[in-house]
């Protein structure tokens, strides 16, 4: 991929990642991993350009500052678009915490979205128990650091080994998403945390959602099981949902061949097939 460095309404930069040409997709990594998460979808850029930021604060945009709330680092997609001379409507696909984001962007920016892949993420926000426990997190990863946050997540973000295949591959997701953890900044993942907390609900803006959309999901996802996207395929107008067998909270690195295969089906085709 080639490195561009993207600069913000605010003076600060973003590390872009961009490869191959054609239709543009861009690429939302979750919490609290960076570009590098995506690294089994690069093979779509032999149909497609592949537009894969570090958000706000991770991996290469560590310096870019913390994030603060999600709707402000949907407006940075919109800028990232902008600076990239992107005028035509894109196909956005965030996992989890760029999910959030993707909602944001098509609800905010409806202008910059043409269609919309939205995985293993909901619609709603955080309970009251769900914001007590990011903060609680927060705290102890400013005692501890990153470790602790890769000690509580991964074990809930892969779906549980259940078979060879799984058990042989399961240890390498894990050591990655380990590593794609503990090398983000503290303040990162604290100002993330909040902002994940403070995100408000979507369920209402969702229903003016006007682009086709393709909701997937783990059938094992522990943090959003396959009725958080059920939900939102009952309220998203033009939705259609793919649940995938085997797969946890991470099906793009789960689950590859199956994620991969369902991207260039619903953007070149309209068919939804695993």
């Amino acid at each position: 991929m080639q490195l561009r460095h993207v600069t913000l309404p605010d003076a600060a930069q973003l590390a872009v990642h961009v490869a191959g040409g054609g239709r543009p997709l861009l690429l939302l990594h979750a919490f609290p991993l960076d570009h590098r998460m995506w690294e089994a979808q690069a093979s779509l850029a032999d149909r497609l350009r592949l537009i894969v930021p570090d958000l706000r604060g991770f991996g290469a945009s560590r310096d870019a500052g913390a994030p603060e709330s999600i709707a402000g680092l949907a407006d940075d997609m919109a800028a990232v678009l902008d600076a990239l001379q992107v005028d035509e409507p894109v196909a956005v696909c965030g996992c989890s915490m760029g999910g959030y984001i993707a909602q944001h962007l098509a609800v905010a920016h409806p202008d910059r979205v043409g269609s919309l892949v939205l995985v293993d993420t909901k619609l709603e926000a955080d309970t009251p128990e769900a914001r007590a426990a990011r903060a609680d997190l927060a705290g102890k990863v400013r005692r501890i650091g990153t470790r602790i946050v890769a000690e509580a997540m991964v074990p809930k973000l892969l779906a549980p080994a259940a078979s060879v295949a799984a058990r042989t591959e399961r240890p390498r997701l894990a050591a990655l998403l380990e590593s794609l953890i503990e090398s983000q900044e503290v303040d990162t993942i604290c100002a993330a945390l909040a902002a994940l907390g403070d995100r408000p609900d979507m369920t209402e803006p969702a229903a003016r959602i006007g682009v086709p959309t393709l909701l997937v999901v783990g059938a094992e996802d522990q943090i959003t099981p396959p009725a958080c996207l059920e939900r939102a395929e009952a309220i998203i107008p033009d939705a259609r949902l793919l649940i995938v067998p085997g797969a946890g909270h991470m099906v793009p690195l789960e689950a590859p061949a199956v994620f991969n295969g369902a991207i260039e089906r619903f953007l070149f085709e309209g068919a939804v097939v695993g």
